[in-house]
């Protein structure tokens, strides 16, 4: 494979809302470019990028995607992202290792909102980016609308039309090019063809309007040019490129053009762009990391001879191929057949193979240098988010840290004893998805998987099936409710006589039981004064205590904040033993519990939701009306954060709600803040549901 410079080389995103054709997008560039002999689809499943059964089936990106083409003496490396919320990371992820981005926004339908999410992740970055206005064939198309729609919804940076469209819907044949001054008008056959000519006379007044306004803004980029611009100078192609380059990168603006994917309208002109306004990696920043030997902040440049640096930004896990491990390569180079270092592990890593990715085929390369984005193959100690370096001048570089899960459910295998093959595979699953989180809850001992929501958690169960041949069922988590006492009960006693022939068994124990702060768990005091109990029995004592409170009297539910007082009993010489003991205990302990005021305690959930302003009144509502307490609203930008306190049993099933509230803007998060005891109305409920469920299983 060709060697570029890095000069000439682009690494590009292509970012924006589900359904606005950014997959068809990249198969487009990709046919128009010579590197796939048709035209990818997705929905025919025929799409290079899209390759996954999950993909094909539902007709959206899960998964960050690559893919590179060769264009006019440079090398492009694509990533295709996901524009769907439950898979967002791999887009945030997909964004750290570009220069440059593609936003792509559908004509019929405007900003959306995770266009919204990845232009504020692309101001974050100060990444430089075109717009493309897609479906302009589609029906309620808008070329000026979108426009006036991203001025008003996209902040920061301002959209620079370079093009306005030819026709619209069903009439759209093609691009009046601004700059050129040139018309392009397309076959529309998919081949995309399309002949030079020069601008439809009923569009020649607009055109000239808008040309004059975009130069007007480009000429801004340049004292001098701008001096001669307003002059009456001659202001030439070549100059306004060198304006739109500087204007991109810097930010200032981001380049608006216009096409449809699907038709193959409008792409060679966005080819011709992306090399011409775009970066390379020598003209963004160094990428800056952090020496794990000194705590120093180091940067690497983008150049052959310094010490090698890489970040892990992607894993693929294949139960038959191993794992693929994506990497960015910022500085020096690396052959096959090489030894890295990975700083984030400590560990040291063979390099076998080194492959370009072209979709999920995968293409040997012998060298990869800065600006490479390369994947290898079984790796042994490395994951998502890792650092690979020279271990004489080590670094590592920060990550995307995954958002925190917003949807649970209790999962057990279809097959008795696949438990364990579970586990395994779900791991084998987060190295490839960070975002997925599994664990086991100390009190129901259910296994708890946790996703994005509830296509992304149908995703992972489809994986597991089609992987690594694991069926589990879903179900709702139990509440991990506990049980306490309210008030203090004096000199419980309870005498434990069996005889059943031969030797009996006798024990009787006298107890005070008493509530604790909350928080405060089990306290045993062992009060004994006489000789009535020999001392060797208060360890079965503490025992049986211990075991009781496992189960509550109310509904079975642990017994928590109990303080236990043991100051008296009765033994047999003979018949009294441990399990005596014990199991006197056991009862005595749940005698006493009864007389208590037993109560249910319930785990409240401390909340936060960042939400549009105008949505504000109906989240406070809705969180009220799940019993929450609001403990504040503040602002976040041009959002606002609502703070609350909730019970758990009223939020498991959040996000679908906050999603349909809010339009799909708002998001969560959540964390076990305390205990708290639940209404009586509720609680009675509660009991009876758990009884019920006794008696039927």
């Amino acid at each position: 494979m060709k060697k570029y410079e890095v000069e000439k080389i682009r690494n590009v995103g292509i970012f924006g809302h589900g359904g606005d054709g950014k997959t068809s997008l990249a198969d487009a560039i990709l046919f128009d470019t010579g590197m796939n002999n048709r035209m990818g689809r997705v929905d025919d499943g025929s799409s290079l990028l899209d390759s996954e059964p999950e993909e094909i089936n539902r007709q959206i990106s899960i998964n960050a995607a690559l893919a590179y083409y060769e264009w006019d003496k440079h090398r492009v490396i694509l990533i295709d992202t996901p524009g769907d919320a439950n898979f967002i990371y791999d887009a945030k992820a997909g964004m750290q290792v570009v220069e440059g981005g593609i936003i792509v926004i559908g004509a019929n339908s405007g900003v959306k909102v995770q266009t919204e999410v990845m232009w504020g992740e692309a101001n974050k970055m100060n990444l430089p980016r075109i717009i493309f206005i897609n479906k302009m064939d589609a029906e309620r198309a808008r070329f000026a609308e979108t426009v006036n729609d991203i001025k008003e919804n996209l902040e920061t940076i301002q959209p620079l039309p370079l093009q306005i469209p030819i026709g619209q819907e069903k009439d759209f044949k093609g691009i009046v090019d601004l700059l050129s001054n040139k018309a392009y008008i397309y076959e529309g056959d998919g081949s995309g063809k399309y002949q030079e000519t020069a601008i439809p006379s009923e569009l020649a007044e607009e055109a000239q309007g808008q040309r004059v306004k975009t130069i007007e803004t480009l000429v801004e980029m340049d004292d001098a040019l701008m001096e001669r611009y307003l002059e009456g100078g001659e202001v030439g192609l070549a100059d306004l490129y060198q304006c739109l380059k500087k204007g991109t990168v810097a930010c200032k603006f981001a380049p608006v053009v216009c096409g449809s994917s699907t038709k193959n309208i409008g792409i060679h002109p966005l080819l011709n762009l992306i090399n011409i306004c775009l970066p390379s990696p020598v003209e963004r920043e160094p990428r800056s990391g952090k020496n794990p030997r000194t705590g120093e902040e180091e940067q690497r440049e983008p150049k052959e001879d310094a010490p090698f640096a890489a970040s892990v930004f992607k894993t693929i896990a294949d139960p038959f191929a191993g794992r693929l491990t994506l990497f960015r390569v910022y500085s020096g180079g690396i052959s096959a057949d090489t030894t890295l270092y990975n700083a984030t592990k400590e560990a040291k890593e063979r390099i076998a193979q080194i492959f370009m990715l072209q979709g999920k085929k995968q293409e040997p390369v012998g060298f990869a240098g800065p600006g490479d984005i390369v994947a290898v193959a079984k790796l042994k100690e490395t994951t998502t988010g890792d650092t690979l370096c020279n271990e004489k001048n080590p670094i590592t570089f920060a990550g995307t840290s995954p958002p925190p899960a917003v949807m649970s459910y209790a999962i057990r295998p279809k097959a008795k004893g696949d438990e364990e093959k579970i586990a395994t595979s779900l791991q084998k699953l987060m190295e490839e998805d960070p975002t997925i989180s599994i664990s086991r809850d100390p009190q129901t001992k259910e296994i708890i998987l946790s996703g994005m929501g509830q296509v992304h958690v149908d995703v992972v169960l489809e994986k597991l099936k089609r992987k690594f041949g694991v069926e589990v069922d879903l179900e709702a988590p139990k509440v991990p409710y506990m049980e306490t006492i309210k008030k203090s009960v004096k000199g419980v006693i309870y005498r434990h006589k069996k005889q059943t022939g031969g030797r009996g068994q006798f024990a009787e124990v006298h107890f005070d039981i008493s509530p604790l702060e909350r928080g405060k768990g089990l306290e045993f005091e062992n009060a004994l004064t006489g000789m009535n109990v020999p001392r060797n029995f208060v360890p079965a004592v503490e025992k049986g205590i211990a075991e009781a409170t496992t189960s509550g009297v109310l509904a079975g539910y642990p017994v928590v904040d109990v303080k236990v007082r043991f100051y008296d009993g009765k033994s047999h010489e003979v018949d009294s033993s441990e399990m005596a003991f014990k199991l006197a205990s056991i009862m005595g302990f749940k005698k006493g519990a009864r007389e208590a005021s037993p109560v249910l305690l319930e785990p409240i959930m401390k909340i936060e939701v960042v939400v549009p302003e105008d949505n504000v009144g109906d989240v406070i509502g809705d969180l009220n009306g799940r019993r929450g307490r609001i403990l504040g609203v503040e602002a976040k930008g041009h959002n606002q954060i609502v703070k609350a306190n909730v019970p758990m049993a009223e939020v498991l099933r959040y996000a679908p709600d906050l999603t349909s509230m809010t339009g799909g803007k708002g998001s969560f998060a959540f964390e076990f803040s305390y205990y708290e005891e639940v209404p009586a109305n509720i609680s009675e409920r509660i009991v009876a549901e758990t009884q019920k469920e006794k008696e039927e299983g």
